[in-house]
């Protein structure tokens, strides 16, 4: 899971990481303590968020579409533009790009 077990990499990197669900407020509380995570959850319930960041996509299961969120990381530069996007997020890899992207 991001920055929950390399935190001390993310911060010597000067990034804030904050994770963005379309889940309720309460649902992200209760995520973030089950999980002992330590970054800031954002909720997105009407999922505004996901949509501009083309994020909220058709998907489909068992033969059946519906729209949710694909997940996604973005890095976003100290003038707030997206400097990269990694999507369809793999959580072993994950850290490993991020950080190797963060370096450069």
């Amino acid at each position: 899971m991001m920055r929950r077990d390399r935190g001390a990499e993310y911060e010597a990197a000067g990034v804030r990481v904050i994770g963005v669900s379309p889940d309720t407020v309460e649902a992200q509380r209760k995520f973030a303590d089950k999980f002992d995570l330590e970054f800031t959850l954002l909720a997105d319930a009407d999922h505004a968020v996901a949509e501009r960041y083309g994020a909220w996509v058709e998907k489909s299961m068992y033969g059946r579409k519906y729209m949710g969120v694909q997940r996604a990381t973005f890095i976003i530069d100290a003038k707030g533009k997206i400097a990269h996007v990694f999507p369809k997020v793999s959580p072993k890899k994950h850290d490993d790009l991020v950080l190797k992207a963060l370096r450069r």
